[in-house]
C-alpha cells in the first residue's frame, strides 16, 4: 500500500456519474483512474469521454487550462480495483443507488488503502450513516452529491457524517472548488439533503396546483423557467427576500410574512404521485407536451443540456 498521491484520484463506476465526475476531475488537472468491475465497460466509458470532451472543446465550453489530449492523458480505465485504488488520496464512489452495493463497495475499498485516504459517496438520497455503516474508520467519509449533470451544474452538496473530521470536509471543499465546482457544506445529514428537500417542495405544490385544477402541467413549468427560474439561475430565495424589499430581509418579513403564512397554512396533504386518477391525468397532460418514448426524452435531454451549455457559458462570463 503506498502513500497517497494528492494528484490522484480514483472514481469507481463508469456509467453518467462516473464519466461525469471523471471530465471534471481531469478538467482541474488531476489524475483520474476510472474503475469498473464489468468488463471492458471502463474502456469504453474513456471512448465515450474522449468524445464528449472533444465536442466541448469545439464548443469553446472546455473546463480548466488544458486541452482535451491533455486532459484523456491524465485518464486511465481500470478493472482491478487494487490497482485502481493505489496511490490516490480521493476516492469517488458512483455505484449504483442501492445501499447494500454502496456498502459493500466501501467494504472492499477499506481493505485497499489507508485510513487517510477519504471515501466520498455520490448518492442522491441515501444518508452518509447508512452509507459507511460497515466503514470502520468513518472520520473520512461523507458524501459528495453532484447534480445532474455535473459538468454544467457545478453544484455539489458536501454531507458529513455525524464522525466526519473537519478537516476532511475542508480538503474536499478545496477539492470540489478547485475543480470548479461549486461545493456547498451541509452541517449534519438530513433525508434529502438540501436540494432534494427544497426540489420536493416545489414538485408538490406544482403537483397539487395541476392537480386542483388551478393550471396546466405546461404552464406551471412557465412559472419556473419564465418567472423564478430567472433569477434563481443566479440568486437564491434568501438573496431574492433580501433584494425585494427597500430595507432588506427583515423588511421584506415584516411586508410578506404574515401572506407567507397564510399561503403556507393553505397547502395540501402530500399528493399521491402515482395510482390515482388525478396522477394518471397529471401524466397524460405531461406526455401530449413531450411523447415519454425514448426518441422525444432523449431529443428533449439533449436540449437540456444544450441549453445549461449556454447558461454556464452566460454565467462564467459575470
Amino acid at each position: 500500500m503506498s502513500s497517497p498521491d494528492m494528484r490522484i484520484i480514483t472514481v469507481i463506476g463508469s456509467g453518467l456519474i462516473g464519466r461525469s465526475w471523471s471530465m471534471v476531475f481531469v478538467g482541474g488537472g488531476y489524475t483520474v483512474k476510472l474503475y469498473d468491475n464489468k468488463p471492458d465497460q471502463a474502456a469504453k466509458a474513456v471512448v465515450e469521454i474522449r468524445k464528449q470532451l472533444e465536442e466541448l472543446q469545439e464548443a469553446h465550453m472546455l473546463r480548466g487550462e488544458l486541452h482535451a489530449t491533455e486532459q484523456l492523458a491524465l485518464l486511465s480505465s481500470h478493472e482491478d480495483l487494487a490497482t485502481a485504488l493505489e496511490g490516490a488520496f480521493f476516492i469517488q464512489e458512483c455505484v449504483f443507488e442501492q445501499l447494500e452495493v454502496k456498502q459493500s463497495v466501501f467494504q472492499d475499498i477499506e481493505r485497499l488503502v489507508g485510513k487517510e485516504v477519504i471515501l466520498s459517496s455520490s448518492t442522491s438520497c441515501l444518508v452518509p450513516s447508512e452509507v459507511f455503516l460497515k466503514v470502520q474508520s468513518r472520520s473520512r467519509c461523507l458524501v459528495s452529491h453532484p447534480v445532474n449533470p455535473p459538468y454544467f451544474v457545478k453544484l455539489v452538496e458536501l454531507v458529513p457524517h455525524p464522525e466526519t473530521a473537519a478537516a476532511v470536509m475542508d480538503t474536499t471543499h478545496f477539492l470540489m472548488t478547485k475543480v470548479g465546482q461549486a461545493p456547498v457544506r451541509l452541517r449534519r445529514e438530513i433525508d434529502g439533503f438540501a436540494l432534494n428537500r427544497v426540489q420536493a417542495a416545489i414538485i408538490a405544490e406544482s403537483w397539487r396546483l395541476v392537480q386542483d385544477g388551478v393550471i396546466s402541467v405546461e404552464d406551471i413549468d412557465l412559472v419556473m423557467s419564465e418567472g423564478l427560474g430567472m433569477r434563481y439561475a443566479f440568486i437564491g430565495p434568501m438573496e431574492t427576500m433580501h433584494l425585494n424589499a427597500p430595507a432588506g430581509l427583515e423588511d421584506y418579513m415584516k411586508r410578506y410574512g404574515g401572506g407567507i403564512r397564510r399561503i403556507l397554512s393553505s397547502f395540501g396533504p402530500v399528493p399521491d404521485f402515482s395510482g390515482s386518477e388525478a396522477a394518471k391525468s397529471i401524466v397524460n397532460e405531461m406526455c401530449e407536451l413531450i411523447p415519454g418514448d425514448q426518441q422525444h426524452l432523449s431529443a428533449r435531454i439533449e436540449r437540456r443540456d444544450q441549453l445549461l451549455m449556454g447558461l454556464a457559458r452566460l454565467k462564467k462570463d459575470q
